[in-house]
C-alpha cells in the first residue's frame, strides 16, 4: 500500500526565517576571525624576528589586537549604517510612490511578476492582491529586495566584527605568550595552522565551495604573512642591534 504524505507535514520541520541573512553573518564571523588570526600572526612573528623580549612581543600583539578589533568594527558600523540609511531613503521614495501614483506602482508590481515568469493575467491578479493586503511590504520586498521590518543593523555588524576578529587574534597571542622562547614561533605558526584549517573548511561549507582549496587558500595566505613579516623583523632587528 503506498502511504501518501502530506507536503505541509513532510516541510513542518524546517525553519521560515531568514536562513540567508544568518548565514551572512555567520560568514562574517568566520571571515573576521580569520583576520584577527591572520593580522595578529604577521604582528607577533615578525616582532618575534627582531627581539626575544616578552613584553614587546605580548604588547604588540595586543596593541594589533585591540587595534585591528576597533578598526573592523568601525569599518561594519560605518558600512552598514551607510547601507541603512539607503535602504531607508528607497522606502520613503516608495511610500511617496504609493501615496501619489498608486495605479502606476501597482502596473510595476505586476510588470515585476511578469518578468519573473508569470502570465499577464496572473502577474496583474497576484500584484492587485498583494496591494490590497499590503502595497509597501509588496514593493519594498519586490522591487527592492528590502524587508521593512528587518533593516540591517549596524551595531549588530560592529560587535560581531569586533568579536569575530578578538577571538580569531587570541589565537597567535596566546600560543606565543605560552610557550618557551625557543619553539614559540612554530608553536604560534602551528596554531595558526590550526585555525586557518577550521576558519576555511567553515567558510567553504557555508559557501558550498571547495574545502581543501579553501583550507590551502586559508593556510597559504597566512603562512606566506608570517613567513614574510618574520624575516622583515629579523632584517629590523639585525639593523638596530
Amino acid at each position: 500500500m503506498t502511504e501518501t504524505v502530506d507536503a505541509t507535514d513532510s516541510h513542518s520541520h524546517e525553519p521560515h526565517e531568514d536562513v540567508g541573512g544568518k548565514l551572512n553573518w555567520l560568514r562574517a564571523g568566520v571571515l573576521g576571525a580569520n583576520d584577527g588570526i591572520v593580522s595578529v600572526a604577521g604582528i607577533v612573528v615578525g616582532v618575534a624576528g627582531a627581539t626575544t623580549n616578552s613584553t614587546a612581543i605580548l604588547t604588540a600583539g595586543i596593541a594589533g589586537l585591540v587595534a585591528g578589533a576597533f578598526s573592523m568594527a568601525g569599518g561594519e558600523y560605518v558600512s552598514v549604517s551607510t547601507q541603512r540609511d539607503t535602504e531607508r531613503a528607497l522606502l520613503q521614495l516608495e511610500k511617496q510612490e504609493l501615496k501619489t501614483m498608486p495605479e502606476a506602482e501597482e502596473r510595476e508590481l505586476a510588470e515585476i511578476y511578469e518578468r519573473k515568469g508569470l502570465s499577464q493575467e496572473l502577474a496583474a491578479k497576484v500584484a492587485r492582491e498583494l496591494t490590497r493586503k499590503d502595497a509597501f511590504q509588496a514593493h519594498a520586498e519586490a522591487e527592492l529586495g528590502i524587508d521593512p521590518d528587518n533593516l540591517t543593523n549596524p551595531w549588530q555588524a560592529a560587535w560581531a566584527s569586533l568579536i569575530a576578529f578578538s577571538v580569531g587574534a587570541l589565537l597567535p597571542l596566546l600560543s606565543i605568550a605560552w610557550t618557551a622562547v625557543s619553539v614559540r614561533v612554530w608553536a604560534c605558526a602551528l596554531a595558526v595552522v590550526v585555525g586557518l584549517t577550521l576558519t576555511g573548511f567553515v567558510s567553504a561549507r557555508l559557501g558550498n565551495a571547495q574545502v581543501g582549496r579553501a583550507i590551502a587558500r586559508n593556510v597559504g595566505v597566512g603562512a606566506l604573512t608570517m613567513l614574510v613579516t618574520y624575516f622583515v623583523g629579523v632584517l629590523f632587528g639585525t639593523t638596530i642591534a
